[in-house]
């Protein structure tokens, strides 16, 4: 996409371990929002590939301030998050044809950082700070409510009032611990990490512990994931077709395709997706529960699997004594602040690329 360059712009970086993600901020709107696959685990090139396929799409890049969110320091390429930190970092400047001090890392708490040595000193508030800016973003704009980003990977669930998160937790580990990150997502999760009993055809039975599917086969089957999403390549690197996608999620349970109609296979699919939403549901509970938010709270949806938040919050409310939500809202729609210009499905890809707009948000809001 070519546009023009005014005085203001700036592009918000997310650097995941799958993906990254990038936001065209000019004047403070979204002009454009953008996704490349990046196995990071494979080796830093993913990363210089997936910059270069962000400096052909905006060749005014050079230009822009640069905001960056990052979570992509857990994988294992790097021997432990500091190294990630700093190797991230060090590839960005490395490969970004920006000027010195155009280049942001969002360290939450401790604000932003702008050198190398700063980076070093903070990398603490550096490591896997996205879901700490699109909480943020969230609290500018609804007084009070629920974050829930429900991603290809990971789902954060982040309660946030009087302009800021109401959670104490800053690190995955703490979050881990809080209920706030769910280890569930709409395609990268293994079916077998969803539930060790399934019931279908009126029968439960236990699962294979086998990377034999993942949720992306759930949600193809259910027609609830968008192709746009699913970038990675199958279980068993085959089709991504109905008959492949049922012969993967057929192995979980000891059979093959044909051994079932599908209709059969369709019900397998929806079991799976209801114990996934289960499993989050329950853990929406706890972080309601550690706070008391007011009838007017709004639970607000991001995430490519924002599609599971009206079952989620239904999951919650049936069986908790606190108070859920009622209101809800989307990132994309009602948080973001998407130019009138955008291309169509701009508004969706900033649903889905929430970190990236909220990184970019915020350092023109706390830079002006």
């Amino acid at each position: 996409m070519r546009v023009q360059s005014p005085e203001r712009t700036t592009i918000g970086w997310d650097i995941g371990g799958a993906h990254v993600k990038a936001c065209l901020l000019q004047g403070g709107e979204v002009v454009d929002v953008a996704q490349w696959g990046c196995p990071l685990w494979q080796g830093l090139d993913h990363l210089t590939r997936a910059l270069q396929a962000a400096e052909a799409r905006w060749p005014s890049l050079g230009a822009a301030q640069h905001a960056v969110t990052m979570t992509g320091e857990m994988v294992d390429l790097f021997p432990d998050r500091e190294a990630g930190v700093r190797g991230i970092a060090a590839a960005l400047s490395a490969s970004l044809p920006v000027p010195p001090g155009a280049l942001h890392f969002f360290a939450g708490d401790a604000g932003w950082c702008a050198t190398a040595a700063d980076v070093s000193r903070h990398w603490e508030h550096i490591a896997s700070a996205n879901w700490l800016a699109t909480a943020r973003h969230a609290a500018l704009v609804f007084p009070e409510g629920v974050l829930v980003d429900i991603g290809s990977t990971t789902t954060d669930l982040i309660a946030f009032g009087n302009q800021g998160v109401l959670t104490t937790s800053r690190t995955d580990a703490e979050r881990l611990v809080s209920g706030e990150l769910a280890y569930h997502g709409v395609v990268r999760t293994p079916v077998c990490a969803l539930t060790q009993r399934i019931e279908w055809r009126g029968q439960a039975r236990h699962v294979m512990n086998e990377f034999f599917a993942t949720t992306a086969d759930v949600y193809r089957l259910c027609g609830e994931l968008d192709p746009a999403h699913d970038l990675y390549p199958s279980a068993d690197n085959a089709d991504k077709d109905l008959p492949a996608t049922r012969q993967r999620l057929a192995r979980m349970v000891g059979l093959d395709e044909r051994d079932a109609s599908a209709g059969e296979w369709l019900d397998l699919a929806r079991a799976w997706r209801a114990a996934q939403v289960e499993a989050i549901a329950g853990q929406l509970r706890r972080v309601l529960a550690a706070h008391a938010l007011s009838r007017e709270a709004v639970i607000v949806s991001a995430g490519c699997g924002a599609f599971l938040v009206p079952d989620l919050a239904a999951a919650a409310a049936s069986e908790t004594t606190g108070s859920v939500p009622h209101r809800f809202a989307a990132y994309g729609g009602d948080v973001a602040r998407v130019a009138h210009h955008a291309a169509a499905g701009t508004t969706t890809w900033a649903q889905v690329c929430a970190p990236s707009v909220a990184v970019a948000a915020l350092f023109e809001r706390e830079h002006d």
